[in-house]
């Protein structure tokens, strides 16, 4: 989990940078765009890999996945997440709502992030 949140901070800083430069008009470096892009996918990597590791552990110490509010926490990062990078996919093609969606989704993601990361922990809790 720590990797995926120090993911979310090298988004959120590269995407300050892009927003800023597209703001003031100045053209953005060569390697920052593609390393936006290539944190955006290490970071879905992460989240589906915690995703599993979430599921295979649950399965196998409860036996079901729906008893726990960090499981509704765990889920809503996955689709958090996965929408960002579909609507980042779109940005490119120059669709109008693409990027208000990417935007938002991450500010939401921040929460999202959050709230797993405390009921994570509350779990983790239980073992120790």
């Amino acid at each position: 989990m720590g990797l995926s949140l120090v993911a979310y901070v090298l988004l959120a800083i590269t995407g300050s940078i892009i927003f800023s430069n597209r703001q003031v008009q100045r053209s953005r470096p060569l390697w920052l765009r593609p390393l936006h892009y290539t944190l955006g996918w290490v970071m879905v990597g992460l989240v589906l890999l915690l995703l599993a590791i979430g599921i295979v552990g649950t399965l196998g110490h409860y036996g079901n996945l729906g008893h726990s509010a960090h499981s509704i926490a765990g889920w809503s990062v996955v689709v958090l997440v996965l929408l960002s990078a579909g609507s980042a996919t779109q940005i490119s093609s120059h669709s109008p709502w693409a990027r208000a969606v990417h935007v938002a989704v991450n500010i939401v993601l921040f929460v999202g992030l959050a709230w797993v990361s405390w009921t994570g922990w509350q779990v983790v809790q239980k073992f120790l």
